[in-house]
């Protein structure tokens, strides 16, 4: 039997921290898009293996463009007795000949590394064509609830000594930068949504989502930590192109999953929760903690002198009203979540049998 690789540990921490989250989708059908992704992957991970201890009896429908590659990557999520696969784009998905469904998760985006006029509008048109998709399948009726996964790049560029960014803060991306497509899109699909919600009864949930690290996070992409991981797993030198300066900050991805879950099952509708964690560390000294984790330490380079008069660049999440409105809380540390990352990629990084 083919079993998940991930860890124990994290199963437990979800598990044991989703009181009332799991019993509310008991006999519930869900519908899912970005489910192969990093964020549809930790959300399947943690619905299936609750599904499999309290027997919730959950059935899940993911929309997917490769579903034998979905299978390939992932078999224990892919044929697991709650799951259907359903081809498709979930521009073009054939929405009208499916079944109403209690709750549904929008967690399909497309971040592109492609710095093409064309390329930036496929980012911005699977944000937006995408997300009308959806909303038009819950506008049928019977929907709970539907979590539109969105991201901190809504807020664009935040002043330099706002280190935490609160949902409150109405700044946004310049409309007048091609890059400006993911968090515009973003933007757009938040306005849609509530739009939705308004006109048509739908419980609109959304999830503006930070900087993570975890199992399943591409090592080999444009994710800092990623790529810094990748560096300390072939035991050669982290470079930094820039001048470490700018700030972010990292949730782990078991506490991703809690926390996407719980604002599906409980987040207030209309309403935007960040998500994330609210320790920023520069980039920097990013790189340092990754180059003197378990295993032989590595050096850092780092390409640029900081300008003293530059201010640092801040990309972190308030997480205040997650905190105060559902409970949630960072439980897994910085250090904690790269020593499981690194664990995981050395025992494989797929499945264990």
């Amino acid at each position: 039997m083919t079993v998940s690789s991930i860890a124990e540990d994290d199963f437990k921490h979800i598990l044991e921290h989703g009181e009332g989250v799991w019993e509310a989708l008991r006999g519930k059908s869900i519908f899912l898009t970005g489910a192969t992704g990093f964020v549809g992957k930790w959300m399947l991970e943690a619905l299936c293996r609750a599904n499999d201890i309290y027997g919730l009896g959950v059935k899940a429908t993911l929309l997917t463009r490769r579903p034998s590659a979905f299978t390939t990557e992932a078999p224990h999520l892919a044929r697991h007795a709650a799951i259907e696969l359903l081809e498709g784009d979930v521009r073009t998905f054939p929405a009208d000949g499916l079944p109403s469904f209690d709750y549904i998760v929008h967690a399909a985006t497309d971040v592109s590394a492609d710095a093409s006029p064309a390329a930036h509008l496929d980012v911005f048109d699977v944000n937006l064509t995408g997300t009308r998709r959806v909303l038009d399948l819950a506008r049928r009726g019977g929907c709970e609830g539907l979590l539109l996964t969105s991201s901190g790049a809504v807020y664009g560029s935040v002043p330099p000594d706002m280190s935490l960014t609160p949902e409150t803060y109405l700044g946004g991306p310049d409309p007048m930068r091609l890059a400006s497509a993911y968090g515009l899109g973003k933007k757009s699909s938040e306005w849609m949504a509530t739009a939705y919600d308004s006109a048509y009864d739908i419980p609109v949930k959304i999830a503006r989502i930070y900087a993570l690290v975890g199992p399943y996070l591409a090592i080999d992409k444009h994710f800092a930590i990623g790529n810094f991981i990748k560096n300390k797993l072939a035991s050669e030198p982290i470079v930094i192109q820039g001048d470490g300066t700018p700030f972010r900050s990292y949730l782990y991805a078991a506490d991703l999953a809690l926390w996407l879950w719980t604002i599906l099952v409980k987040g207030k509708r209309a309403e935007a929760y960040n998500v994330g964690s609210d320790m920023p560390i520069s980039l920097g000294d990013l790189a340092a903690r990754v180059a003197k984790a378990s295993g032989a330490v590595v050096p850092v380079h780092i390409r640029q002198t900081p300008s003293p008069a530059a201010p640092a660049q801040q990309y972190a999440p308030d997480i205040t009203k997650a905190r105060d409105d559902l409970g949630l809380a960072v439980r897994v540390s910085l250090d904690d979540a790269i020593e499981r990352t690194l664990a995981w990629h050395r025992a494989g990084g797929t499945r264990a049998a």
